[in-house]
């Protein structure tokens, strides 16, 4: 999970861009980067840490130009504590590119090995996105047949890139010379849409992870970047796109609507907030049917994403809803901190009870989901330490048991609280008195419910069937060993809320041909 932004606009992009990543910082919080482009020349500054702590002043005034890209980071491949693998990265033949990218590849190490051995092109890092940037560098120099890029040939070269690389992947591309580029995955598992603002001097457009970024900068939503299909906006501001993939199969990803957006966005027509509220809805009806023996005295969310399904569920329940806990809003989310004891560590700082809502109480927790455990436990063990008598939890989504290959940081069966667990293991691990999961089909209703197009969704961490149909269970046994390998938190220099010093960041004028 990253965010990822492009704009060509009438007038200097570098404070939209850095507008926007803070919009998206709930996308990744590890590294930021924004690439700019005047004059045939590239500017770039990005590093690890906070969107506010990656960027300066003096950042700023050097990332001139009225069209450019950006990234926040959440690294499900590579390393988590590699400044050089933050976005976006850089090749300048042909013509001299700069691409970010939201998801993770699945067949990165085959296409890292064709690259070195039949397109001859170095890798640097052990970015996946580096890779993406590279196979997109080699598929748009097949496709040249003179020194200036057009529209054509860009187009084939995005149909070679979804012919050759699997997984999921949204993309801002800049391309020296001619301008924004952007595509999805032909199942459209990550999220990207466009929006367009008219202004005196001529439309300006932006591309980005979610909605929200185009309505807090002022555009006007246009529509959600069709799954194989790619965009392209020139920096004379014109705007054409067209489908690039042989077969494609609209299969946005599940848990973007139960967690990773934000609930004011729009995804693939979806609201997300009403998709939780509509969570909550089903939640209720379920648990009125299946443990109307329990005794509840109020409904508590863990906040913030699981707000909405909560007061849904309180009005259906018929019970009144709470505030119990209050969120540091320093604190980083905790399902996305680089290590388990970071996590755990973090629980309490980033959450403190309300004791006169839980003294001498019978409870129920509801959150959208329940992935590690970790953060479930804790908070149980929070709301017994403030008073309660009972506490139940309900989930808003069903039991996370596979892992996910999509770019979702559940990378190993062994860190899932369900993979190996039953509901009431799990119950008891956890701590709670009782415990209630959302059903998958309820799930998928919530969604197609509002938009009933949506017929397929990558569920796979839920259901372990992943869309792409490339996933093997040695491909699977490959990525927890090597997550296995990955270094500790605190055993380097870190990533998540560091200081951005320049040690650690990565400052760029690259002049490239027009």
């Amino acid at each position: 999970m990253c965010g990822i932004l492009g704009v060509v606009a009438t007038t200097q992009v570098n404070q939209l861009l850095y507008d926007g990543l803070q919009v998206l910082q709930h996308r990744g919080q590890d590294a930021a980067g924004i690439a700019t482009a005047e004059s045939g020349r590239f500017h770039m500054h990005k590093g690890s840490g906070l969107v506010r702590d990656v960027f300066r002043t003096r950042n700023m005034r050097n990332l001139i130009g009225r069209w450019g890209i950006a990234h926040c980071r959440y690294p499900t491949a590579g390393s988590a504590y590699n400044a050089a693998e933050a976005q976006p990265f850089y090749v300048n033949s042909p013509f001299g590119l700069m691409l970010a990218h939201n998801g993770n590849l699945t067949n990165a190490e085959e296409l890292k090995r064709d690259m070195f051995l039949q397109d001859l092109r170095h890798m640097n890092t052990n970015s996946d996105s580096e890779v993406l940037l590279n196979v997109l560098a080699h598929e748009l120099q097949v496709a040249s047949t003179k020194y200036q890029v057009d529209a054509e040939t860009i187009f084939k070269a995005v149909a070679g890139v979804h012919r050759r690389v699997k997984g999921a992947y949204a993309v801002v591309a800049m391309i020296a010379g001619y301008g924004l580029l952007a595509f999805r995955d032909p199942c459209g598992i990550r999220p990207l849409v466009v929006g367009r603002n008219e202004t005196p001097d001529g439309m300006e457009y932006l591309v980005a992870s979610e909605s929200v970024a185009v309505d807090t900068l002022g555009f006007k939503f246009m529509r959600d970047v069709e799954p194989g299909e790619a965009v392209l906006v020139d920096m004379q501001g014109n705007f054409v796109s067209r489908q690039c993939a042989e077969n494609t199969l609209h299969a946005p990803c599940m848990f973007e609507y139960v967690y990773l957006a934000r609930p004011d966005s729009l995804i693939d027509g979806v609201s997300v907030y009403e998709t939780r509220v509509k969570m909550g809805e089903y939640l209720a009806d379920k648990l009125k049917h299946t443990m109307p023996h329990l005794e509840i005295d109020a409904v508590i969310p863990i906040p913030d994403s699981s707000r909405p399904a909560a007061m849904e569920m309180a009005v259906r329940l018929g019970l009144p809803y709470r505030e119990g806990f209050v969120k540091n809003r320093y604190i980083g989310r905790t399902f996305i901190m680089p290590g388990q004891a970071s996590r755990r560590k973090s629980v309490r700082q980033k959450l403190n009870a309300i004791t006169q809502e839980f003294r001498g109480k019978n409870v129920l927790l509801v959150d959208d989901s329940i992935v590690r455990g970790t953060t479930s436990k804790e908070i149980i063990l929070m709301a017994r330490e403030a008073g309660a008598k009972k506490v139940y939890f309900a989930s808003a989504s069903p039991p996370v048991r596979f892992a996910n290959v999509y770019g979702i940081d559940m990378p190993t069966r062994t860190e899932l609280i369900a993979a190996f667990r039953s509901d009431e293991e799990i119950c008891r691990e956890i701590g709670a008195d009782a415990l209630i999961y959302q059903d998958l089909e309820a799930l998928r209703q919530a969604v197609r419910t509002l938009n009933p197009s949506l017929t397929q969704f990558d569920t796979s961490c839920f259901d372990g069937r992943y869309i792409t149909g490339d996933i093997s269970a040695e491909y699977l046994d490959g990525v927890e060993q090597a997550r296995g390998r990955k270094p500790k938190a605190g055993s380097d220099d870190g990533s998540d809320g560091g200081d951005g010093g320049d040690g650690s960041q990565l400052d760029l004028n690259l002049v490239t041909s027009e």
